[in-house]
């Protein structure tokens, strides 16, 4: 399989919380782990579908809750109210297209040592933060002028 050590976890996650380890779960992971970016529950779903019919939305959502729980997945919920998915991984911020929804993963060295000494600053203790910018991308921007 190649996600091994993420089906591992889960697997693990599944027996410390006395929770049935189903192919359900492991099919929902499987898509969850072929995907790039941010996924909504319904895409999710939708994919799933393709290979596993007998799969309903309910039971996608509730995995994908899981799979947070279980560290495997993060839940973001950007200014459209849409709740999307994404595989934990490494630290990064994101820039959001207010007219499109495009989501663009970055990373900066100025902004998180700027963090640090904010939070230094004020004496925190810092849990965990999440830094979204909202505006439009370079093709709305495009489209905008194009209407002028």
């Amino acid at each position: 399989m190649p996600h091994d050590l993420e089906h591992k976890a889960l697997a693990s996650y599944l027996e410390v919380h006395n929770l049935k380890h189903t192919k359900q779960r492991e099919a929902i992971l499987e898509v969850f782990l072929g995907v790039r970016g941010h996924i909504t529950g319904e895409e999710i779903h939708q994919r799933v579908r393709e290979k596993h019919p007998q799969i309903g939305f309910t039971t996608v959502y509730r995995t994908m809750k899981l799979l947070c729980e279980a560290g495997l997945a993060s839940e973001r919920h950007f200014d459209d109210g849409v709740t999307r998915f994404e595989i934990e991984h490494e630290h990064h911020d994101h820039l959001v297209c207010t007219r499109c929804g495009k989501i663009v993963e970055f990373e900066c060295s100025m902004i998180e040592e700027a963090q640090r000494d904010i939070v230094k600053r004020y004496g925190f203790r810092l849990l965990r933060h999440r830094h979204e910018l909202y505006g439009h991308c370079p093709d709305c921007q495009k489209a905008e002028r194009a209407l002028r």
